[in-house]
């Protein structure tokens, strides 16, 4: 990518200190660049910074351009692969058409969909899960986990507002992240093991929250739980905040205002 096509442009502020505008669309285009030379070696050299460099180079892109887009290295050009995923699948979802299932199976479409993106890479993903697994890298991965379980609640009409946003999105991380470990050991013909792993997870979901529900219309559950509901009320979804890839995620931490 040549750096003469670069929209990135630099100005001066009032008080003469140099400021750096970034322009989006071009930034996603330098990463997908970078991206898509990366992924052939990932096998071979893991989201390392030799690999980034080495991707660097190969798709032609500024240096400048590639800390604007990868400013922490290695972990956001990985963060960035995970979030292309992310794109594809509510693309997918859309085009689809899945609006009218029921919430459960809106749900399971979407985390099928979500794997079944990711099956040409399976290697790739490997890499990353192994990378997250290091103490350093657990908060990273747990944050693009989050944002996977968003993405999918909002895409099945998910209103809640209160605590049930943040209960949500912690019960689907889980069931997320224990279907990824299962379909990446999967050796079952088309991944049959993992889609009934799967099955059985979101059932337990859903049970779960029927049983939320239950509790909320038992009038003894409801004269117990009044103390603890009412601290609960206090808590609210957080306000929304825009990631690349052209996505909005909710992330805990963020009030809203």
């Amino acid at each position: 990518m040549s750096t003469k096509n670069s929209k990135i442009s630099h100005s001066r502020s009032p008080d003469k200190m140099s400021t750096t505008h970034i322009d989006p669309p071009h930034i996603a285009k330098v990463t997908a660049a970078v991206l898509d030379a990366a992924l052939p070696d990932v096998v071979f050299d893991g989201w390392s910074e030799a690999l980034l460099r080495r991707a660097i180079d190969a798709a032609g892109v500024d240096s400048s351009d590639a800390k604007l887009a990868f400013p922490r290295g290695a972990p956001d050009l990985a963060a960035a692969f995970h979030r292309q995923g992310d794109a594809e699948m509510l693309a997918r979802l859309t085009a689809e058409d899945a609006q009218s299932l029921r919430i459960r199976d809106k749900i399971t479409a979407a985390v099928r969909t979500r794997l079944e993106i990711a099956e040409p890479h399976e290697e790739a993903i490997r890499r990353a899960a192994a990378m997250y697994a290091l103490p350093i890298y657990a908060a990273d991965g747990a944050k693009l986990t989050w944002e996977t379980a968003d993405h999918i609640w909002n895409f099945a009409g998910d209103t809640a507002d209160d605590y049930n946003w943040y209960t949500k999105r912690l019960t689907l991380s889980a069931v997320f992240s224990s279907t990824l470990l299962f379909w990446l050991g999967d050796s079952s013909e088309d991944k049959a093991a993992t889609w009934a792993f799967l099955d059985r997870r979101i059932d337990g979901v859903m049970r779960f929250e029927k049983t939320k529900s239950a509790l909320r219309k038992n009038p003894l559950a409801r004269l117990a739980l009044a103390g603890p509901k009412a601290l609960l009320s206090r808590i609210s979804a957080p306000q929304t905040a825009a990631i690349p890839e052209g996505l909005s995620v909710g992330l805990p931490g963020r009030r809203k205002r």
